[in-house]
């Protein structure tokens, strides 16, 4: 049996012990799972190996891929709670530079819902690129929408969170780097960052790709058929709004900087508990902060695209930065009423307004299903819906 620690309330009883199982059916490496309802920590629980000589701590923290989009998506969602920002407002009003290429009537909500066709940049970007941050924001500015804005979806893999990242720095003179560490992760105490600190990065954990039968596994899921024919396309916009927009040799995970560079759509890095106590501070109240009112929590979980996803060609959901259930992205039953987002590290954590409830859980054994949603978080998911609703 494996050996799991930390705390759980006995009434999420079975989270422990979908989480034990995991492990002893040889699922899992190294992971955390947290899990706060109403302002409380009731499940805060970890086990495993963070790398061949280092157990998993307390502290350890993983990247955490698309999952950062949700850290974005709130980032936006508070300047929207407090007046900053506006979601019918084109970003051209922000930012008169993203006008060029037919842009100029994108609002705000279509760039959070996934639906600006905004989703390629050409030529692709370079590590020196990322790193200085003016050349992406010009090439976004210059960007064509591979469809007409507004009348269809698809997911923004690379250029959701620069988009967005870049409408936050017009409206408030900070990166959303430095907005989230300021005015969300340091006023709830989280271990979330966008862009890995120099400080933390003894305490992360390595990542370790699916095998290829777990790979193979996960290609067997009919409804990801169309996406498993895309990643081997090279004219597909899955793989031009990804591989194809990106100029960096070798292996991307292990590109030197990467992990310290600002890459708002998927650079961040943090722990289960720090992602549970954020989303649930966007349908509750945490240690005497709410991040969003209540009918603000509603806007951010409105659907705003739903149904077949050009790019990931499968059924997805968004509302505004957010996924939202429905599609196989989306992992296990769980209240109709919750938003979050899912990784390719396999991450997965959202918030369920009607339950009061923050989920998150986080590993280093990548999943075999391009955005999470496998067998180890569904489990999971399911065990908590059940926990909070008896």
């Amino acid at each position: 049996m494996s050996e799991i620690h930390g705390v759980c309330e006995p009434r999420f009883g079975p989270v422990r012990e979908a989480f034990a199982r995991n492990f002893d059916e040889g699922r899992e490496l190294g992971a955390s799972v947290a899990v706060y309802q109403r302002g409380r920590a009731v499940v805060d629980l970890w086990g495993g190996r963070a790398g061949r000589d280092a157990a998993w701590r307390q502290d350890t923290i993983t990247l955490l891929a698309s999952a950062t989009k949700g850290l974005v998506a709130t980032a936006a969602m508070v300047l929207v709670d407090r007046g900053l920002l506006d979601l019918g407002t084109p970003i051209a009003e922000y930012w008169p530079e993203f006008a060029a290429g037919g842009k100029g009537d994108i609002p705000l909500r279509w760039v959070l819902g996934h639906r600006s066709g905004v989703v390629t940049v050409d030529p692709p970007l370079t590590m020196l690129d990322l790193e200085g941050g003016t050349a992406v924001t010009e090439a976004l500015a210059a960007a064509v929408p591979a469809w007409e804005p507004g009348r269809a979806h698809g997911y923004h893999c690379l250029t959701m969170g620069w988009l967005v990242g870049e409408v936050i720095r017009r409206v408030t003179g900070l990166s959303v780097q430095r907005f989230f560490a300021q005015e969300i992760a340091g006023p709830l105490g989280l271990d979330l960052h966008i862009g890995l600190p120099d400080t933390r990065e003894r305490s992360l954990a390595c990542l370790v790709p699916p095998t290829g039968e777990q790979l193979l596994q996960g290609r067997a899921n009919p409804e990801l058929a169309g996406l498993n024919r895309a990643i081997c396309d090279p004219a597909s916009l899955f793989h031009r709004s990804t591989f194809g927009s990106l100029s960096l040799a070798g292996d991307p995970l292990a590109a030197a900087g990467l992990p310290q560079a600002e890459i708002p759509s998927c650079g961040g890095a943090g722990n289960a508990s720090g992602l549970a106590r954020m989303y649930a501070a966007l349908v509750s109240e945490v240690d005497g902060i709410r991040l969003l009112r209540p009918e603000s929590a509603d806007r951010a979980r409105t659907v705003e695209a739903s149904g077949l996803d050009l790019v990931l060609r499968c059924h997805t959901s968004y509302g505004r930065g957010f996924m939202l259930p429905g599609g196989p992205m989306w992992p296990g039953d769980c209240s109709p009423t919750a938003f979050g987002h899912p990784g390719v590290t396999g991450v997965f954590a959202y918030a369920d307004p009607d339950h009061e409830l923050g989920f998150a859980y986080v590993p280093n054994r990548m999943t075999e299903l391009i955005e999470g949603g496998d067998d180890r978080v569904r489990h999971l998911v399911e065990a908590t819906h059940r926990s909070a609703c008896g």
